[in-house]
């Protein structure tokens, strides 16, 4: 039996070359890289978005080494005054990557702060109030600022414009994501066959970070349950534990449609409703839940509320009732 790495080996990518999937963006950034690398300054700063766990950090991190610089990783939610701008950007040097993820969270003052420092690398600080108050311009180093979002919307059009970069991640296809997990297994040192990899890469909705979480979670049975290899009878054992279904629906997934088809039996319903209903945060039934199961085709919006779709009900077992005579006259 084949023994697995003893630590979490950090299973993200380095270089441009070893990113698998999103190629369109893989090629812009590596023409970018070249040009930066050609002139020997930076010109323009690269703006992420798309939903989360599709690689907008690990894409930072790879900038960051093909630059040969280092990463500041911070939140826009961490960066509450000018102050806090300042002390990051005066710890970087020239060719570093300074990384916001969640950058629509920055503060109103704090955003119209970084503006000079994304077009001229200047930072503007006001010491002092009132009449007497002057204007302390700072330089900040040559780098690159990558900034991640789920919400592009949230963005306000004055700090979107000032990106020379805007790349759009999607969800990973299969081939993409079977090639990830087999990549994560060799560094894992965890032995799997390719039916598996193909098992795990169903239920990974398209992102990598599902994807290597199964793969921890299959390395820990391997481990336990000393098995030789990670194949079908262990992950069969695995999704059956963790509640995942072949369409990598979770419990709380499978919650929400047996509350519509067969509590509400397949009536339109509210998500305030739903909600309650599932004592769960609004924000959490539109943002997490509804998502994936929109993409899988198994619920429709409508002007009444949610309803599922024939796929969700065949998933379920539930057969829509035939509407009788009257009914049908109704309609």
């Amino acid at each position: 039996m084949s023994k697995p790495a003893t630590d979490v080996s950090n299973l993200r990518p380095h270089t441009l070359k070893e990113y698998i999937g999103q190629k369109n963006i893989i090629k812009t950034l590596a023409m970018f890289i070249h040009a930066v690398k050609q002139r020997g300054a930076v010109s323009e700063h690269i703006l992420f978005y798309g939903p989360p766990g599709i690689g907008k950090t690990t894409l930072a991190h790879v900038i960051a080494h093909e630059l040969s610089g280092d990463i500041k990783i911070t939140s826009g939610a961490a960066i509450t005054k000018g102050g806090d701008l300042a002390a990051i950007l005066t710890n970087l040097k020239d060719n570093d990557v300074l990384f916001i993820d969640e950058i629509h969270r920055m503060p109103k003052i704090v955003e119209e702060m970084f503006y000079p420092v994304l077009e001229d690398y200047f930072l503007d600080i006001i010491i002092g109030k009132g009449p007497s108050a002057r204007t302390l311009r700072l330089p900040v180093p040559k780098i690159t600022i990558v900034g991640a979002t789920t919400k592009l919307a949230l963005l306000s059009a004055p700090l979107r414009d000032r990106f020379g970069l805007i790349l759009r991640l999607d969800y990973y296809k299969s081939d993409d994501m079977i090639q990830i997990i087999e990549r994560s297994s060799k560094i894992l040192n965890l032995p799997i066959t390719k039916k598996a990899a193909s098992e795990i890469s169903k239920r990974a909705r398209g992102t990598p970070r599902i994807a290597n979480r199964i793969l921890k979670r299959a390395r820990d049975m391997f481990e336990v349950n000393k098995h030789e290899v990670v194949d079908e009878e262990l992950l069969i054992k695995l999704f059956s534990l963790l509640e995942i279904d072949e369409y990598g629906l979770a419990n709380i997934d499978m919650q929400y449609l047996n509350l519509l088809g067969v509590k509400f039996m397949d009536t339109p319903v509210g998500v305030e409703t739903i909600a309650m209903s599932l004592s769960e945060d609004k924000r959490t039934i539109e943002e997490f839940i509804e998502p994936y199961l929109l993409q899988l085709g198994l619920i429709r919006k409508t002007s009444r509320g949610r309803v599922l779709t024939k796929k969700a009900l065949d998933h379920l077992h539930i057969k829509k009732p035939r509407k009788n005579a009257e009914q049908e006259r109704l309609v």
